[in-house]
């Protein structure tokens, strides 16, 4: 009689807490210079993958995620043609991006290509722009420095959809690195960064921090939220950054409702309420 083999894979949230998940194969493992490349299939969430041991997307929710960081700073300046990607090497925010009309030219920095390669390979649902509009050029190279060696008012947009603030990940959490984006914004840019969880301490400490550094630097600097539920908590925020627009009294829903995309989760009423946070995380932002 063959033995059925019970496999899960589990992330650590604190110390006395964990998120698992029943996998059907381990598809595939790589070390490579940067970080620890996994991916995984599944019944319930489909093939995801994991960089150092955390989830970055699973194929059931990714749209969440993806949605969210563009939708967004779309719905507040449709005009938005010049856009910056920092991280995103699932593809992901590069697909979501690409569906705007409007938008002209998309850079797009990772620093491991593996990654990207990957993602084509075993999460095409993602990656399927890559290599596949004439509008996304991929440059294979660390962000902190892409972006210091940018031109002043190159970008509408820029999108940090970076891993948490360790290993490849830490240089796109200082202070050189928003100051940066916020010169090479053009006058009417948006910065939108992966702002981590406010739920368990070791996440809400990397909140708050990359909170006190974004509004040092930008005038009008805000948070919003979305529900994820791989990531830990369920509980996730974005970083609006911007030097003119505030997210929701410069919102221009008639003109995002006139691209008519479809999405899956962000919709313009949620787009005012995502900004609606709950007392205990306004709070800890307020002593960023």
């Amino acid at each position: 009689m063959n033995e059925i083999l019970d496999l899960w894979y589990s992330e650590s949230l604190a110390e006395d807490a964990k998120f698992s998940i029943r996998i059907k194969e381990h598809i595939y493992s790589e070390k490579t210079p940067f970080q620890q490349i996994d991916f995984f299939n599944t019944d319930t969430f489909g093939k995801f993958f994991t960089l150092d041991g955390l989830i970055m997307i699973t194929e059931k929710d990714e749209f969440i995620y993806h949605e969210m960081i563009t939708a967004v700073p779309m719905a507040v300046n449709p005009n938005i043609k010049n856009v910056l990607i920092i991280g995103g090497g699932d593809g992901g925010a590069s697909r979501e991006i690409l569906r705007y009309p409007t938008v002209e030219k998309v850079d797009m920095v990772e620093i491991d290509e593996r990654v990207v390669r990957l993602c084509q390979k075993y999460l095409p649902i993602t990656a399927c722009k890559i290599d596949n509009d004439e509008r996304l050029k991929m440059h294979f190279e660390d962000g902190l420095q892409f972006v210091k060696n940018s031109k002043e008012g190159s970008y509408d947009l820029i999108l940090v959809d970076s891993t948490d603030p360790i290993g490849p990940g830490e240089g796109l959490f200082t202070n050189e690195f928003y100051n940066n984006c916020r010169r090479i914004l053009s006058d009417d840019g948006i910065l939108i960064n992966q702002h981590e969880s406010p739920y368990y301490p070791s996440y809400c400490k990397e909140m708050k921090r990359a909170h006190s550094k974004i509004k040092s630097n930008f005038p009008i600097a805000m948070v919003y939220q979305f529900h994820m539920p791989t990531y830990a908590s369920g509980h996730w925020l974005f970083g609006f950054a911007s030097k003119k627009y505030h997210p929701i009294n410069d919102a221009k829903f008639e003109k995002w409702n006139d691209f008519k995309i479809k999405t899956r989760y962000y919709n313009t009423d949620l787009h005012v309420g995502a900004f609606m946070l709950p007392s205990y995380v306004k709070e800890e932002l307020d002593n960023s």
